[in-house]
Formats: structure tokens, C-alpha cells, sequence
């Protein structure tokens, strides 16, 4: 009687302190969780944040590709682009009193050298500016290809910020034309047509003056 009671309240207390797993009927299958396959995560994971967008430079390669020597595929373009010695900016050539700027073109060993800047002096636009600085790599018909860069300044773009474009630089002229338009000349800030010339200005040759006999 002892054991029997024993074996009683054993089956009881088991079923009290074991979980009850509910089954579904026969025949049936159980209905998928909303959460399937987990949970939501109480917060979205962290994403990492990129570089900053600000105080970008010009995209030239930290070392440039060096140009050991300018190659000449038409003399005739090579002989007309040694004479280009001023800079004709579009952005403000329109305006009353808008001068050119000053470019030099040399020739260091076999490379020539290309260097020029235009300060703005037309009203309103005092401040502006633009500049080229590169080399020569290929002069050829109607094109003229410089490796470095252009700058524009200009007041109310980017409060101000030179915005560059860079890299190869192709110039083209055509037909009789005794300027280089950059064909990369689209500001990068604004992308307003800048209209970035290389203009020809072949330097006058002045015969000295014979002297005169003098009268009795």
C-alpha cells in the first residue's frame, strides 16, 4: 500500500514539473510563427559611414604618369600651338572689360611645358579665376593633349572652392582656327560650359628702322 502510494504522488509531482508540449492533431500541421525564422532585432545593425565628400583635390593619381617626351605627330599643329600665349575663359568673356590671361608654352629637353592663368577684371567677377598647369603629351591635327590640370574660381560656386578637372586634357581646333577649346571644359561643381580656350597670338617681328641719310 506504502509503495503504491509512493509510485502516486512520484506520477504527480512529474507531471507538474515537466513542460506540457501541445500537439497538434493528427492529420494536421501546426501553423507557422509570425516570427518565422526569428525575431526582429530590437535596433537595424550599424552601418560603417564612408569618407567625407568635403575638401575633395583634383582627381590626379598621387604619382602622375610621367611624360618623357611630347610626341609630335603633325608639325604644322606643333609650330602653330608654340605660338598660344594667351587664355580666352567663356564664362566671362561676354562681359564688358573681360581681358585674356597670359600662357606660356616651353620646351623642357623633349617636353613642352604648358603654364598660364586669367584673373578675372571684368565687373563683378573681380576674384575669378582659372589656370592650367601640365604637360604637353601629343600634339597631333587639331588636337593638342595636356596631362595635368584646369582650375576654375569662381565666386558663388562652392563659396568659392577652385573646382578642378584633370588628368589628360584634349584641346581641339578646327578648321582655320587659331584656338584650343579644352573638351573637358564642363566645371565639375556647377557643369557650366567654361569655354576654356588656348588662343594663338603670333609675336610681330619688329623690323629695325634704316636709318635715314643725313641732309646737308
Amino acid at each position: 500500500m506504502n509503495k503504491t502510494l509512493s509510485s502516486i504522488a512520484l506520477a504527480g509531482f512529474a507531471a507538474l514539473t515537466m513542460p506540457a508540449f501541445a500537439q497538434a492533431p493528427a492529420g494536421q500541421t501546426q501553423p507557422p510563427s509570425s516570427y518565422y525564422p526569428a525575431p526582429p532585432p530590437d535596433r537595424a545593425p550599424v552601418v560603417e559611414k564612408g569618407a567625407s565628400t568635403s575638401n575633395l583635390s583634383s582627381p590626379l593619381p598621387t604619382a602622375p604618369h610621367a611624360v618623357e617626351r611630347t610626341v609630335i605627330d603633325s608639325d604644322a599643329e606643333a609650330q602653330m600651338f608654340a605660338d598660344a600665349r594667351k587664355i580666352a575663359w567663356g564664362r566671362h568673356a561676354k562681359i564688358k572689360g573681360a581681358k585674356p590671361g597670359e600662357l606660356a608654352v616651353t620646351r623642357q629637353g623633349a617636353v613642352w611645358v604648358v603654364k598660364g592663368r586669367l584673373d578675372s577684371v571684368a565687373p563683378g567677377t573681380e576674384g575669378d579665376w582659372t589656370s592650367i598647369d601640365g604637360v604637353v603629351e601629343r600634339i597631333g591635327p587639331n588636337v593638342v593633349q595636356i596631362r595635368g590640370e584646369v582650375a576654375f574660381r569662381v565666386a558663388k560656386v562652392e563659396k568659392g572652392t577652385p573646382c578642378k578637372v584633370a588628368g589628360l586634357l584634349n584641346f581641339r581646333r578646327s578648321g582655320k582656327s587659331q584656338v584650343w577649346r579644352l573638351a573637358e571644359g564642363d566645371n565639375p561643381c556647377d557643369g557650366t560650359r567654361e569655354g576654356f580656350d588656348l588662343v594663338m597670338e603670333k609675336q610681330v617681328e619688329k623690323k629695325p628702322v634704316p636709318t635715314q641719310p643725313k641732309r646737308n
